[in-house]
């Protein structure tokens, strides 16, 4: 029961608090301050301007259903029917809110900022849930089968931008367009560090002629494996052993002085690494982001 609970019950539970969160960030910076937004909502954005009685939500709700006839086959029913719920809760929360509260606009660099943040961080939580709220998300879920290799924010950035541009159009205001790309960059900006953020980790690779000790330190006082590469000085030929770690962020300062105490004048180098998968560090998953 605990397991079941886990693996349906709580994804579901972080999809409805990130919808409810994404429902906020639109209702409160973006629609009272005509600020372009990308993907479906701003196609609704764009309706709702020329027809005010039809609310947002139902708009995307409407023009959602032909992508996710698209998306069955090449997705899957368990990312299509939890992105469904995703497209579904969110859009009745934006609808919810807008009858329930009316956010009287605000500076508008605020809002784009603020905007971006709450728009970036709950859409970063839906897709670690194997989730999308739909619309363009989805086209970049799509996307994202064929160029593996982008980042999911990058996708959505480059999708985005045709109908941000669109809203700008339609409200008659250059503004909204400038807005909306600033409030994009950023969305897409923290979902990212959202989605692989929290696996950052480091990579040091060390030269030093007390290389066993310092493999057996690392190895046995921080817990983490070592790989030993076979190197050539350039200039002297001499025959080098280069130990390769990968790390936490926060063994950073522990390796940094165990290196410098074993061998003073050891050649340490640290580099970002921007996904770690093996043990210790993420899984592996089929479709991942």
């Amino acid at each position: 029961m605990k397991q079941i609970c886990k693996r349906y019950l709580l994804p579901y539970l972080w999809i409805t608090l990130a919808s409810a969160v994404y429902a906020f960030g639109f209702n409160w910076c973006y629609e009272p301050n005509q600020i372009g937004f990308g993907g479906i909502t701003g196609i609704g954005q764009i309706i709702n301007h020329f027809l005010p009685w039809v609310p947002i939500g139902t708009v995307v709700i409407i023009l959602n259903v032909p992508l996710f006839i698209l998306g069955w086959r090449l997705l899957g029913g368990h990312l299509l029917v939890s992105s469904l719920y995703s497209m579904f809760i969110s859009s009745v929360f934006i609808d919810l809110l807008h009858m329930l509260c009316t956010f009287e606009p605000m500076e508008p660099f605020l809002a784009c900022v603020f905007g971006g943040v709450l728009m970036g961080a709950s859409l970063g939580v839906v897709f670690l849930q194997g989730a999308t709220t739909g619309g363009t998300d989805l086209v970049a879920r799509l996307l994202k089968l064929k160029l593996s290799w982008l980042p999911m924010g990058r996708v959505l950035l480059v999708v985005d931008l045709l109908v941000i541009l669109a809203v700008a159009a339609a409200f008659r205001s250059i503004y909204s367009a400038l807005y909306g790309i600033i409030a994009l960059y950023l969305s897409s900006f923290v979902m990212d560090q959202v989605l692989y953020g929290i696996d950052n980790a480091k990579v040091a690779y060390i030269i030093s002629d007390e290389y066993e000790k310092i493999a057996s330190a690392i190895i046995h006082d921080i817990d983490r494996g070592v790989t030993i590469l076979h190197g050539q000085g350039g200039w002297s030929g001499a025959e080098k052993k280069v130990l390769m770690v990968a790390f936490k962020q926060k063994q950073i300062v522990a390796i940094k002085r165990m290196v410098k105490e074993l061998d003073p004048s050891a050649f340490l180098i640290v580099c970002d690494a921007h996904e770690v998968l093996g043990d210790g560090f993420r899984e592996y998953k089929q479709n991942d982001l």
